[in-house]
């Protein structure tokens, strides 16, 4: 193993020497302090910036284009590409992505999960420039939490700005459905399973899925892994300190199990806001979904939090915050870097994230955002955020490498189908070693 390492940081020596001598052969965008000239600063500057994201569906692509009119008006000498690609979770962006960063044909900046989906891939294979001096000028190291700072950085270095924070572990539900059935919201699985029988003695679907791509049914797994295991052993799960075949693991496997007997027979077929449309319609009581799908209730299908909808932590969970964050970057090989820069900063502005965050349907990642900008879930979700554990999610790219949640994924799907515990747990075992 050290020998393998080894290799490894003589072939990303041999990159820096090779990029130190194309940058000594040309005159550099960026000079030490004192050394810059007007030359320069144009050569870093194109007058446009090419925004990568997955923000194409409800809410977020409200969001999205709140932002770049924010940007707009602040920088109206500097256009944007809105080079957004559709597909859930990003399932077919980060394909787009790869082929462009290994073409070395990068986005002026991209959106990417904080934590292992940034550190592990575009981090480790050298993709990203640093960005500490953003953080300085702006004086951001206190205004976003110290766990978030570290879940965009790798040692000294900061990588990317994030935009925002989700919670994964929150159940969306249809009020009038809970109170034409006497269902009180359920805290434990007990409660929980007890409420579910009862809505489907009702002849109602207890919990929508949309699985069409399967990160929706991980991220059901992943709460109950939580709620299971608790936060230090989440976590410790993760970090390979602790086996698959533990019996809790097993355990978490056969609630989920037992949990898919209640979703609606047509899941395969659907996305998540697909699912979502069934709780609005009340054919489906329950949503377990990031607070995105918040954004696609309020804004898309103009019901009113805790009228139409209401929402509880994910059973044994509560305290606890699942993140989701996503952030942007300054990929190597941009030549516009002032022009990025510039939209990173209105990004992490309490401004840029107030502007964004409402209409998502997530919270400012900024501490000192402005909480008459949001409703009353967000501000909920801003409490519990602020006093909460915070433990990374696995369905979106920030526990584990890309490597695992291909593969857990992909186990996924499969028990969704067969219901095998065994197989579900021996096909993680097998994985574990790509975290």
């Amino acid at each position: 193993m050290k020998k393998v390492y080894g290799i490894f940081l003589f072939f990303v020596l041999v990159l820096l020497i090779a990029a130190c001598s194309a940058d000594s052969s040309s005159e550099s965008d960026t000079e030490s302090e004192g050394g810059s000239d007007e030359n320069e600063s144009s050569d870093s500057s194109s007058g446009e910036v090419e925004i990568f994201s997955w923000w194409t569906g409800a809410g977020e692509e409200d969001g999205l284009l709140a932002l770049i009119d924010l940007f707009e008006e602040k920088h109206p000498d500097i256009a944007v590409e809105n080079a957004a690609v559709a597909g859930g979770a990003g399932t077919n962006a980060k394909a787009v992505l790869a082929t462009r960063m290994q073409g070395n044909d990068p986005p002026s900046t991209f959106q990417v999960h904080g934590g292992e989906e940034l550190n592990k891939s575009w981090v480790a294979a050298d993709k990203m420039e640093p960005i500490n001096d953003l953080y300085e000028e702006n004086e951001w190291m206190d205004k976003f939490p110290e766990e978030l700072i570290e879940m965009v950085s790798e040692g000294d270095d900061i990588y990317s700005v994030p935009v925002n924070v989700h919670r994964g572990n929150v159940f969306f539900y249809n009020m009038k459905v809970f109170e034409e059935n006497d269902i009180e919201v359920p805290t434990s699985f007990d409660e929980f399973f007890d409420a579910a029988d009862q809505l489907q003695d009702a002849g109602i679907t207890p919990i929508a899925l949309g699985d069409k791509e399967s990160w929706p049914a991980t991220q059901i797994f992943e709460n109950i892994l939580l709620g299971v295991l608790g936060p230090d052993d989440y976590q410790n799960l993760f970090a390979g300190e602790i086996g698959f075949d533990d019996e809790r693991v097993v355990e978490a496997a056969e609630i989920f199990g037992q949990m898919l007997d209640y979703v609606n027979e047509d899941h395969a077929s659907r996305n998540w806001q697909d699912a979502g449309q069934l709780v609005a319609n009340g054919e489906a009581a329950m949503l377990n979904m990031g607070d995105w799908a918040k954004g696609y209730f309020s804004n898309d299908l103009d019901l009113e939090t805790n009228e139409d909808f209401g929402y509880f932590p994910f059973p044994e969970t509560d305290g606890e915050f699942q993140v989701i964050t996503d952030t942007f970057g300054l990929p190597k090989g941009v030549e516009n870097t002032d022009d990025v820069k510039k939209f990173l900063t209105v990004l992490g502005s309490v401004e840029g994230q107030d502007t964004f965050n409402p209409l998502k349907g997530g919270i400012a990642a900024r501490l000192d955002s402005d909480p008459d900008a949001y409703d009353e879930y967000g501000n909920d979700a801003m409490d519990a955020f602020q006093d909460s554990r915070l433990v990374p999610s696995l369905a979106h790219g920030s526990a584990a490498s890309e490597g695992f949640l291909t593969k857990a994924n992909q186990a996924v799907n499969i028990f969704v189908t067969q219901r095998d515990v065994d197989t579900f747990i021996q096909a993680l075992e097998s994985a574990a070693p790509e975290m």
